[in-house]
């Protein structure tokens, strides 16, 4: 497997996460019950990054609304059974679209796969560097002599190696160990400072519910490039030859995210619906959170996606050493694939 691609769902059994309403296909994929199907609609598939959650609220509320099935497309929504090929199965045209991370595509395309990411779900970063509250870890600045856990992605150094520099520090000044995704453990148990590659909208919430309350630094708060973190992706085929398929589904997408955010009650009902096992109370605190991020609170529509945030990350990815050179940044993202209306609000308003 392709050392760029960044599983998400160790985090938690996908078959777990997704139980209830989720069945087997025959071909392995998790796949969820369809909402409409007609014969003058045009069926697409949606491959998920990771079992239903918070991040994928405004799908659901699309889905419940019929605003794919207004757009003339019968969406089947499904978690793979290894969500680490989304971007091959997206980028050779069987599956239509995916979600997934801009990091990732960067790398795909370095691979010469073909994808292209078409809307930003979320406009910042949701990774964060963790520690404990009672710590007496209160800035980056402290990391100086301790240890640092972390999964062992290419980025996962680079991001650590940033945010000591704005501090002043080196990497040399830390001790880093790789626990795999065994993330959040070696932080709780002691057995490490902090943590890189968590989410301060998910395990941050989840550490406070199980007893013990931490504090979080956000990456690109300390020398990081802004970027989204998470995108959904079409293959260069789809978008070259069904543009209007893609463009439908960015617009009912915008709408169900709008909605979403509007009305966090009824996205959380409808996201519990989907993946009953979720903890309710978890991916409330997180979609409060998560909410102002679709639309960085309001100052964009849902989707945007710009030249310089992905111009910014790829350039320092490739100075930190972890993106090949040569990468076509242009051609990794779509940003005229959205109407000019339907403009997303803030959670709430």
């Amino acid at each position: 497997m392709s050392h760029f691609y960044r599983s998400r769902f160790t985090r938690r059994s996908l078959v777990q996460g997704a139980a209830g309403a989720i069945a087997v296909s025959s071909s392995g994929a998790l796949t969820l019950p369809r909402i409409a199907s007609a014969q003058d609609l045009t069926r697409v598939t949606l491959a998920l990054d990771w079992y239903p959650n918070a991040n994928h609220a405004g799908i659901y509320v699309a889905l419940d609304k019929g605003y794919f099935t207004e757009a003339g497309l019968d969406v089947e929504v499904f978690a793979p059974a290894d969500p680490t090929t989304v971007l091959q199965t997206v980028g050779a045209g069987r599956d239509t679209f995916g979600i997934s991370y801009q990091n990732d595509v960067l790398q795909a395309r370095s691979k010469d796969v073909a994808v292209v990411s078409v809307a930003a779900l979320v406009q910042h970063p949701l990774n964060c560097l963790m520690v404990l509250e009672n710590s007496d870890i209160h800035a980056p600045a402290d990391l100086k002599g301790k240890t640092i856990a972390m999964a062992g992605l290419p980025s996962d150094e680079a991001y650590i190696d940033t945010i000591l520099r704005s501090e002043g520090l080196t990497i040399n000044d830390v001790e880093i160990v790789n626990v795999g995704y065994d993330l959040m453990p070696a932080v709780l148990s002691g057995r490490a400072d902090a943590v890189i590659g968590v989410y301060w909208t998910h395990e941050t919430i989840l550490a406070e519910q199980e007893g013990t309350p931490v504090r979080y630094f956000r990456i690109e708060e300390y020398g990081v490039p802004d970027y989204y973190e998470l995108v959904m992706v079409a293959g260069e085929s789809t978008i070259d030859d069904q543009e209007d398929i893609v463009r439908a589904m960015c617009a009912a997408l915008r709408k169900g995210y709008h909605d979403a955010a509007a009305d966090l009650d009824n996205a959380l009902a409808l996201l519990m619906a989907a993946s009953p096992d979720l903890d309710e109370a978890v991916e409330r605190q997180g979609l409060e959170l998560l909410a102002p991020m679709w639309t960085d609170d309001g100052a964009v529509p849902f989707g945007t996606q710009t030249a310089d945030k992905w111009e910014a990350y790829a350039a320092w990815a490739t100075e930190e050493g972890f993106l090949d050179e040569g990468v076509d940044v242009g051609a990794a993202f779509r940003s005229d694939l959205f109407s000019e209306e339907g403009a997303t609000p803030a959670a709430g308003a």
